[in-house]
């Protein structure tokens, strides 16, 4: 990837739903060498999808909350595919430090969500958690 890749693949991120002639005028290049740009950075992998971003407070999960997880020994995989199972983890990250794994938690409202911390409790290869509930985002990058 070059420099054009990368303001192009920034350019994206800041709006998806640029067109091809506002993507080329902002790169100073033709239409057609931002189709072939993204159609490269698609075959690749660089670009796999586009999304959009919600506001936090409309989403429908009303809470969400940050579990920090300690994993037993050498058991993070046995963790890891026990809580991608889980359907109230948003996501899951693997991290270093006090914490081996750093999991995004939504639920419809706190009883769900105690629900949702007693089943991962009980995942075999966890020694210790730590919840926040999140309540506020400042900004989304």
């Amino acid at each position: 990837m070059d420099e054009t890749d990368h303001q192009l693949l920034s350019l994206l991120r800041q709006d998806a739903r640029l067109s091809i002639a506002d993507l080329a005028h902002k790169l100073s290049v033709s239409r057609g060498t931002v189709t072939n740009r993204i159609a490269k950075l698609e075959d690749q992998g660089v670009i796999v999808g586009y999304t959009v971003r919600v506001r936090p407070d409309v989403q429908r999960s009303d809470i969400k909350a940050w579990m920090s997880i300690a994993v037993e020994g050498n058991q993070s995989r046995t963790v890891i595919a026990s809580l991608l199972g889980e359907p109230n983890v948003a996501t899951l990250h693997d991290t270093n430090g006090r914490w081996d794994l750093l999991a995004e938690l939504r639920a419809e409202n706190l009883q769900d969500l105690g629900k949702t911390l007693e089943r991962i409790r009980l995942v075999k290869g966890i020694s210790n958690t730590e919840t926040s509930i999140h309540l506020e985002t400042y900004r989304l990058s």
